[in-house]
């Protein structure tokens, strides 16, 4: 047999070595995150079920899916340990921003109001910001004035008759 026909074997078998080389490093990798399970961890089930370990067992896992709601569950059905602030955030809805520590918003308004900033400074920062400004419904009188203008306007061209040019015409002839 010749090199060129046994090319195709040999690439072919070097496929199957790293495909199943890689499926070996994950189920690996997924042995030893459940292992690594310690009780109060939030995990997710390969069921997709939510629940927090409660016991870990040699081949068993005991959790807490809610108050009085003990389940036991295989370790090979874990398919997830999460962190905390992960499970807190889809479990619980809670969010834990690093950001929004810093910016805590005052219990009182005293503190934003009568501060050194002068109206110039206001208006500066307005103008520096590129966010559109934000209406609130309150008209000037030359807005109103000018609306009323234009409404007026309307108002005369819908009454004038039409004309019509060359070629148009309402009645057949």
């Amino acid at each position: 047999m010749s090199p060129v026909t046994l090319l195709p074997f040999i690439v072919l078998i070097g496929a199957m070595f790293l495909m199943t080389r890689s499926a070996k490093k994950k189920q690996q990798q997924a042995a030893s995150m459940r292992n690594d399970m310690q009780p109060g961890s939030g995990v997710r089930t390969i069921g997709g079920m939510y629940a927090t370990v409660k016991e870990v067992n040699e081949d068993t896992v005991l959790l807490d899916a809610g108050p009085g709601v003990d389940l036991l569950f295989a370790k090979n059905s874990i398919g997830a340990v999460l962190t905390d602030d992960e499970y807190n955030r889809i479990v619980h809805g809670i969010e834990h921003d690093l950001k929004s520590d810093s910016d805590v918003v005052p219990d009182d308004a005293s503190s934003l109001t009568g501060s050194a900033e002068t109206d110039d400074s206001v208006d500066e920062a307005a103008a520096a910001s590129d966010d559109k400004a934000v209406d609130l419904g309150k008209k000037d009188a030359t807005d109103e004035v000018q609306e009323k203008a234009a409404d007026a306007e309307q108002a005369e061209a819908a009454e004038e008759p039409k004309k019509t040019t060359d070629g148009d015409s309402d009645a057949k002839k």
